[in-house]
């Protein structure tokens, strides 16, 4: 009995820590696939989808807004990523909400972007995760606006002790796709 409760415990707290690493990363990811642009979509609309894979769970959102088009330096307004005015949703039982407009300055030349802070609270049951990650680069993927994330660790910002103190996303599995 006592090895049940424990590989549930220890379960448990695997998926936590994997909930964390999604909570970080479902910002602004994907993972492999990229996002297409429907064939009706506008080339300059002013928009941002994404989607993260973590241990078999994903989170995704379409068309949340900036206030500008790359390589233009914009903002990403979090109503618009966030449900209800968003479509941020999660598989794994996990809900997400970003909790800033997460500032992009681009630079073409070398093919990259940043952002300031990701600002990212995640809750599954009764447990809530909130974690922060600062200057985040991000790599360009050829003449698209798709940009890839270099590896990145996420601070625990608050929460249950069940949460882990950091996160770490590593390079290639977060991405971003503006349209």
């Amino acid at each position: 009995m006592r090895h049940i409760a424990q590989s549930t415990r220890t379960t448990r707290i695997a998926r936590l820590a994997g909930m964390a690493t999604l909570v970080v990363a479902a910002a602004f990811a994907g993972t492999g696939a990229a996002l297409a642009q429907g064939s009706g979509a506008s080339a300059v609309d002013q928009k941002v989808d994404g989607v993260m894979v973590v241990a078999g769970n994903s989170c995704s959102w379409t068309n949340a807004s900036t206030s500008a088009v790359p390589p233009t330096a914009l903002t990403v307004d979090r109503t618009t990523i966030n449900t209800p005015g968003g479509n941020l949703a999660c598989g794994g039982g996990i809900v997400a909400s970003l909790n800033n407009n997460p500032a992009f300055t681009f630079d073409d030349a070398a093919g990259t972007a940043r952002t300031d802070l990701i600002d990212i609270t995640g809750r599954q049951s009764f447990i809530s995760c909130r974690y922060k990650a600062t200057g985040i680069v991000w790599d360009r993927d050829a003449t698209s606006r798709k940009y890839i994330n270099r590896a990145f660790t996420a601070a625990k910002a608050s929460g249950s002790f069940l949460c882990p103190g950091s996160v770490a996303t590593p390079a290639g599995d977060a991405s971003m796709l503006f349209h």
